[in-house]
């Protein structure tokens, strides 16, 4: 038990940069309190003590704002930031290494009995406000943004946000490197808008510079197939294009100038 007190502890160091010491941590953390008291609820739920389970759950709702069915499911190192106003249904069922801030709610769209609640894998982090409706699951690693509404399934380290909740694409590290290097040749500084917001603008950006890598791309082999064939055009017309390169060429496939 103390073993996983200190493990709570310090995952509260590892999440939050406003903790200072052990003993703020222990005392003025109403998340940490939260799940301590459901784990007691739990263990009395678990054991046919409903009831009691029931009564204890009320009473840490009471105290801490945080309201945790004691039948959900909840693993280790779990970090509630703030946590006023979260909502945690019966049949919810959290990884270890979830942080969920305050407002979230994990709640149900159905009153059919059985699983009514989404399932939480590990390392996913829910935003202020966001609300995760029904029996699916979000991947481990995925981020729900804040004041999202996802009622449906979220692939491991995907970001879902909005109303309702759809995921955002991701961009892999070698398109990224491509367009941080086409907007720089360019001169193109106000590209800093990060991948994970769903902005519009930043994803018409983002494609404008797909096109430019593209079109220098072809613009290049154009470039080393005219050189090679003796022309100067592209020495003259086009010197940013790095004509060297197009020398280099040319001596390789032996061809002289006409």
């Amino acid at each position: 038990m103390f073993e996983r007190v200190r493990e709570d502890i310090q995952s509260v160091f590892h999440r939050d940069p406003a903790a200072r010491n052990a003993l703020e941590v222990l005392t003025c953390y109403p998340g940490l309190h939260a799940i301590w008291i459901h784990r007691l609820a739990h263990a009395l739920w678990s054991s046919g003590w409903k009831w009691l389970g029931r009564m204890l759950s009320n009473l840490g709702r009471w105290l801490t704002g945080i309201e945790i069915h004691p039948g959900a499911v909840i693993g280790r190192r779990f970090f509630i930031d703030h946590g006023m106003g979260i909502v945690i249904g019966e049949t919810a069922e959290i990884g270890d290494d979830v942080t969920l801030y305050q407002g979230v709610t994990l709640g149900g769209t159905s009153w059919n009995k059985g699983k009514r609640h989404p399932t939480l894998e590990d390392g996913v982090v829910v935003g202020a406000g966001a609300k995760v409706l029904g029996p699916f699951t979000v991947g481990a690693g995925a981020k729900i943004g804040s004041n999202a509404v996802v009622t449906k399934a979220v692939p491991a380290g995907a970001t879902a946000v909005g109303i309702p909740g759809r995921v955002i694409a991701r961009t892999d590290a070698d398109q990224e490197a491509a367009r941080q290097a086409i907007a720089e040749k360019y001169g193109f500084d106000a590209y800093g808008l990060g991948q994970d917001m769903p902005d519009p603008v930043a994803r018409a950006i983002g494609q404008l510079l797909d096109h430019l890598q593209a079109v220098d791309v072809r613009l290049e082999g154009m470039c080393k197939a005219l050189t090679a064939l003796g022309s100067d055009y592209c020495a003259k017309a086009l010197p940013e294009l790095r004509t060297e390169d197009f020398e280099e060429v040319k001596c390789e496939e032996g061809n002289t100038p006409s």
